[in-house]
């Protein structure tokens, strides 16, 4: 989702000529977009805020510099960054990204920012959508689109909450109307976007639309070929969204689904609302839906009170369930957060030695599942030239990187690939066209 807000803060400020540099010594405007989610954001920040101002102050025309903090951190810690960090001119909040024109005018003007022109942090979601550039920049085949921000579940690790607010699902005819022009502009797979992307519920002309049924009007829309949604939440998979997966040949066989902890005593303590019974369960109906489904999941380890039986139940799901791939993270403190204040925190070095084994067994899983592909033809969406000439690199349906040899007229295509072998982080395969005419020759 972050990245999808930097693209649309982009297109806000393209009107005014600003185009994307990536070298910030010779920009008018520094844009850093940050995500709360853990603690090493919030101190990254502060450290490119102290890397920035020692650029600005060495530049002749320091002062024409503009130095803006986007995103979650931004929501959460606005005062503290402008006391914190005096080279801030702007602070703008995730539902405040359509008033950035005008913001960034007004702080490069000759009076002094202050108040609202320097802090904006106000929910407003609608109104953020509502007043976006509805023309978007498409640079290749695939895009992000945002449906639905803010989450209700208040899970007790999670910032998302307070710094995204409440469950906001856009009407579905600007989705529609959004995802149509990306499809002219040449992109075939779109990935929706929320912090709770699967309680998308919105109103339309022809009555209330969850995100099942706008996954299927989307794959109606000429040009798309290829559907993603993340992130998910297993209590809001409903039975239509498992049905659009078995019906829906547009909607990809690989499901974001994280489950944190395998052990319910965790699961009750983080407010997850399920159990690790029901997690599996679940799992079991969407791959009876889809049998070549595969799942990445997001695993916590060292959660307040976690026990070496409560991380071995984790292992245990994990062993059941089998992943294509997973985010993994020791447990961060985030002010505010009901688990923050905990008693039990769990020793830096137990959480270290758990992420470490956690991983071993996710990796594991994760080089068996790319092994399994060896042999097999998958249809890969060319995206990007590899690294060598007659290169191309693309996605499979599991959005795995796969490289190839391939002529430039293929960018942005679909093509049919046997996979001929595995790589540390990607597939190498050779297209069927280009092996047939091999066998014909020979």
């Amino acid at each position: 989702m972050n990245v999808y807000d930097s693209e649309r803060m982009a297109d806000a400020l393209a009107p005014d000529g600003y185009v994307q540099t990536d070298d910030a010594a010779n920009a008018d405007l520094v844009l850093i977009n940050t995500c709360h989610i853990r603690e090493k954001a919030s101190e990254k920040l502060y450290s490119d805020l102290g890397r920035l101002r020692d650029m600005k102050a060495e530049r002749a025309d320091g002062a024409d510099v503009t130095i803006a903090v986007a995103g979650c951190v931004a929501q959460a810690e606005g005062a503290e960054i402008i006391r914190r960090a005096p080279v801030v001119d702007l602070v703008v909040g995730p539902q405040s990204y359509h008033r950035l024109p005008e913001l960034v005018a007004r702080s490069r003007s000759a009076a002094p920012p202050a108040g609202d022109d320097q802090l904006a942090a106000a929910f407003e979601p609608r109104a953020k959508f509502d007043q976006l550039p509805k023309d978007r920049t498409a640079t290749g085949p695939t895009a992000f689109l945002t449906v639905q921000e803010g989450c209700d579940k208040f899970c007790a690790f999670c910032v998302v909450p307070y710094t995204r607010g409440a469950e906001f699902s856009r009407p579905a005819e600007d989705i529609v109307a959004e995802a149509r022009r990306l499809a002219e502009k040449g992109v075939r797979e779109i990935t929706l976007l929320g912090q709770n992307v699967n309680a998308y519920r919105a109103g339309s002309p022809d009555g209330p639309v969850e995100l099942a049924a706008l996954m299927r009007r989307l794959a109606e829309i000429p040009g798309v070929e290829r559907l993603r949604y993340t992130t998910s939440h297993p209590n809001d998979m409903t039975d239509a969204l498992i049905a659009a997966h078995a019906e829906c040949p547009a909607v990809m066989p690989y499901l974001h689904l994280p489950v944190q902890s395998g052990s319910d005593r965790i699961l009750k303590a983080m407010n997850r609302r399920h159990t690790a019974e029901a997690y599996v369960r679940l799992v079991e109906r969407l791959r009876a839906a889809r049998p070549d489904l595969a799942l990445s999941g997001d695993f916590i380890v060292g959660f307040p009170g976690e026990t070496e039986a409560d991380f071995e139940a984790t292992l245990d799901l994990i062993r059941q369930v089998t992943y294509a791939s997973a985010f993994s993270f020791k447990y961060s403190r985030r002010p505010g957060t009901p688990a923050a204040s905990a008693a039990d925190q769990v020793p830096e070095t137990v959480k270290t030695e758990r992420l470490a084994r956690l991983n071993e067994l996710l990796e594991s899983q994760r080089q068996a599942f790319n092994r399994s592909k060896v042999g097999t033809v998958m249809p890969i969406l060319f995206e990007r030239q590899g690294r060598h000439p007659g290169q191309l690199i693309g996605r499979s349906p599991w959005l795995q990187s796969v490289w190839t040899e391939a002529p430039d007229t293929l960018m942005g295509q679909i093509a049919q690939v046997e996979i001929t072998g595995v790589g540390p982080n990607s597939l190498v395969g050779k297209r069927i066209e280009a092996r047939a005419a091999a066998d014909a020759s020979a």
